[in-house]
């Protein structure tokens, strides 16, 4: 089976992040990126149905600027087979729908049978790609998939997605289909010191934006991003350090009088 999983790089959710003179994005340097944490969760099944499938292959895609590869070279680390970069250094405006086209194109040129991606990415929390992917590919889609299980004769797959009230759904989908993980679905592998040796010689195929197989028409963005900037510092607590009695009796009074919340 020719499975795909699409991947995105981001910034660490550690890290300390500042925002650009001009308020046009975050300041890149000195910042660590990651590959996406919910895109770990479709390596890692990804990979699990590999071993499932004798002969299957796994070939991980990602769609940004050069420095995207260092995610790419993680999840080959991870046990991926292959990689295709979609270079977008010098298409500026790149957004969810552009992205979805140029993963669309590349799975159909790949052949590919069956697509994870992650529920969303953690930068831009934008939940599109995977259903616009899934749209442009004419296939089924479920997101938010916390658990998944393949039929015997690898035609269909039962799923399972939480909901609201600690209920959940489960849903039986024919094949090719795309499926957003979410957390819960598997325990993301580390990189072994041999898988890190080993992602060095996988083939990673370097694709130019403009030779995606996307028309450069397609690729003007729809949404703008602008006008970047931090939430507000959060105001200090307060510290109550009479006795216990009396510092309920004044914690009480202050969400009465001044929060309102009681």
């Amino acid at each position: 089976m020719k499975i795909a999983v699409c991947i995105k790089q981001v910034p660490d959710t550690a890290a300390t992040l500042r925002v650009k003179p001009d308020k046009s994005g975050i300041m890149e340097d000195n910042v660590k990126f990651v590959v996406s944490p919910y895109d770990e969760f479709a390596v890692e099944e990804a990979l699990r149905t590999k071993d499932k499938i004798p002969g299957s292959d796994v070939v991980a895609i990602t769609v940004g600027p050069k420095k995207s590869q260092e995610a790419l070279r993680n999840v080959l680390a991870m046990g991926c087979d292959r990689a295709i970069h979609v270079n977008t250094d010098g298409q500026a405006g790149i957004d969810s729908l552009a992205v979805a086209k140029l993963l669309a194109a590349q799975l159909k040129e790949e052949g590919s049978e069956l697509a994870f991606t992650g529920r969303h990415a953690v930068d831009d929390d934008n939940a599109q790609v995977s259903q616009m992917l899934a749209e442009f590919l004419s296939w089924p889609h479920v997101t938010v998939v916390n658990k998944f299980t393949l039929e015997a004769d690898n035609k269909k797959a039962r799923v399972e997605r939480p909901i609201e009230g600690g209920s959940k759904e489960i849903w039986e989908v024919d094949l090719p289909a795309v499926i957003a993980a979410t957390k819960g679905l598997n325990e993301p592998r580390y990189a072994s010191l041999k898988g890190i040796m080993q992602a060095k010689s996988k083939p990673l195929k370097e694709v130019p934006v403009l030779q995606a197989g996307v028309p450069v028409t397609e690729l003007a963005p729809k949404v703008v991003w602008s006008n970047y900037e931090l939430p507000p510092e959060r105001k200090a607590g307060k510290v109550f350090k009479d006795a216990p009695e009396k510092a309920v009796e004044e914690v009480v009074r202050l969400l009465r009088e001044e929060a309102k919340v009681i």
